[in-house]
């Protein structure tokens, strides 16, 4: 079992920036998979972006892609978003993910077994 901690989330202008962390503890963090969700008020949760294992790939949801970068340090069992030219529609709160995968390249969007208690972003316009 992995456990996961988000932070960095807080309350941002329109076209600032944001780093969110997610640091996970328990079992090798090199054998999951990562992503991160977000969900907004009255909405449902969607994907934002994932990265494989090894960080060598990864996949953005349409919304963020071009402004949000994911990325890993497995030496500090920690993922990372880097959140660009945010917008008031990015207002949510981001969950952090994690799924054990068999390929090293293998970036899912869906069927994440673990989850932190996420950290809310505020984007004010």
């Amino acid at each position: 079992q992995v456990r996961l901690v988000e932070s960095g989330g807080g309350l941002v202008q329109a076209g600032g920036s944001l780093r969110l962390s997610c640091a996970a503890s328990g079992r090798t963090f090199s054998r999951y998979a990562m992503g991160w969700f977000r969900q907004a008020p009255g909405k449902e949760r969607e994907f934002v972006a994932a990265i494989s294992r090894s960080g060598g790939s990864t996949t953005y949801a349409d919304s963020v892609k071009g402004r949000f970068t994911v990325s890993r340090d497995n030496a500090k069992n920690t993922m990372y978003l880097h959140m660009n030219s945010l917008k008031p529609e990015d207002t949510a709160v981001y969950y952090c993910a994690a799924e054990e995968t068999i390929g090293i390249s293998v970036v899912p969007v869906v069927g994440y077994d673990y989850w932190g208690q996420g950290t809310q972003v505020t984007v004010s316009s």
